[in-house]
């Protein structure tokens, strides 16, 4: 029995208690999920070693696309965890690609038992082999730096609230952190070593708000063919962070609000009531007051959410920060890209304390990456951070604060610095050739 932890996606129930009946027997814990919609999730909150990826989740699809598209998101999350996709409509050509995109191996449906059981053996051999050398990339889970007196004022109310179970509002412009700060806070609780589950309401689809807040059971609806618990549920005995609250529609502000008040979830489809035990964050970038004035938010709700609110200021409010947060990024993006860039130059220092920063720390970490994979020299200089744009100094590229276009623009000018050269363009941007090439098929370069 290895210590290992193995997680199996794949929308046919019969294949996923095949291959866990297959590897359960050879590892110590072997997870199954159907909702592709799951994986970030998962890879985000639980240190898998080997995960076994189907490559088509939609019904009478073949290519593979969504396969490719969660390999993207599983590596882009945990760039060390092995992953091995796997489909019964794969050739040469797509097990090659699979490689290249940063696939440890390809397996074919239906599979040898032996066959199986090696490929995950092996690629479990290659991530613990990874894993034991030191890590490339710091530790990035606390970006909440605050010398201002703005952040010193939400610290020392942190400092008296962590330990409680007090529900708490964290208001802020988008890009200040606030979801930094909710892991920050959960981490300074009683809670911390339960889990710590995020969910953007902004991005999650009506149709599936019940679903994935309070769960389902069987036959509640097409494609609910087992029973699954929701976020609520999986924050058990933990911190549960709503972020974007300001979003929802009134109905499910009703909904949510009975949750809140009975302490209990009732699965889509039952009537079986859940007892929860789960502290409670929201954070919005909306004028919630001024929604519920205009009965955009229900008032009660409200009530219910904030009783500590925080706000987090914006950085051009605490310029005391701008340094340390910049010096933080660096650090961290000269370790990821191997860059031998080290220090901040004294005019650039100047200028970053000047400029406003409307897009706060997101932008501020964007721009300091972007430099340190561009900088020849071991101090940042301002023309390494303030592209001039229409006679304005600004950070930001012409794509604005989209980084996956950062990105983007990055890799070509590498790649054309290189004439082409995958190997070459790879050291330049601290990559390793598997990671460009699943970068070059992402953005079609």
């Amino acid at each position: 029995m290895q210590p290992g932890k193995i997680l199996i996606v794949d929308d046919d129930v019969d294949v996923l208690r095949a291959a866990r009946l297959l590897l359960k027997r050879h590892f110590e814990q072997v997870d199954f999920e159907k909702n592709p919609q799951k994986i970030p999730y998962l890879v985000s909150n639980f240190d898998y070693d080997v995960i076994l990826l189907d490559m088509n989740f939609t019904r009478d699809l073949s290519s593979g696309k969504e396969g490719f598209e969660w390999l993207d998101r599983i590596l882009d999350i945990k760039p060390d965890t092995a992953v091995v996709l796997f489909t019964a409509y794969g050739d040469v050509e797509m097990a090659v690609r699979a490689i290249k995109s940063g696939a440890v191996d390809f397996v074919l449906k239906p599979w040898e038992n032996e066959k199986l059981l090696a490929t995950i053996q092996n690629a479990y051999n290659k991530r613990a082999a990874k894993v034991d050398k030191p890590a490339a990339v710091p530790n990035t889970g606390n970006l909440v730096v605050g010398q201002s007196p703005a952040m010193q004022a939400v610290f020392d109310t942190i400092s008296r609230v962590a330990a409680t179970d007090a529900n708490v509002l964290i208001l802020g412009e988008n890009g200040t952190g606030k979801d930094m700060l909710a892991r920050y806070i959960h981490q300074q609780s009683d809670r911390s070593g339960k889990p710590f589950v995020s969910v953007d309401l902004g991005a999650l689809s009506e149709s599936l708000f019940e679903s994935e807040l309070f769960g389902h059971v069987k036959g509640a609806f097409t494609d609910a063919r087992d029973d699954r618990a929701g976020r609520f549920e999986e924050a058990a005995g933990g911190t549960i962070f709503l972020d974007e609250i300001g979003n929802i529609s009134i109905p499910f502000q009703a909904k949510l609000l009975t949750v809140l008040q009975n302490r209990s979830v009732t699965r889509v489809g039952s009537n079986k009531s859940i007892p929860i035990d789960v502290r409670l964050i929201c954070a919005t970038n909306r004028n919630i007051q001024h929604q519920a004035a205009q009965h955009l938010f229900r008032q009660d709700l409200l009530y219910r959410i904030n009783t500590i609110e925080i706000q987090l200021p914006p950085l051009r409010e605490r310029k005391e920060d701008i340094i340390p947060l910049a010096e933080h990024f660096l650090q961290l993006y000269r370790e990821k890209y191997k860059r031998p860039v080290n220090s901040l130059h004294e005019s650039l220092v100047q200028q970053l304390e000047r400029y406003e920063w409307p897009g706060n720390i997101r932008e501020l970490q964007h721009a300091v990456e972007r430099a340190v994979i561009l900088s020849q020299s071991k101090a940042l200089q301002a023309k390494d951070v303030f592209v001039k744009n229409n006679n304005t100094s600004d950070p930001a590229m012409d794509t604005g604060y989209n980084l996956e276009e950062m990105e983007r623009n990055i890799i070509t000018q590498a790649m054309k610095k290189c004439n082409g050269n995958i190997t070459e363009a790879a050291k330049e941007l601290g990559l390793s050739r598997a990671a460009l090439y699943r970068r070059l098929e992402k953005y079609n370069i």
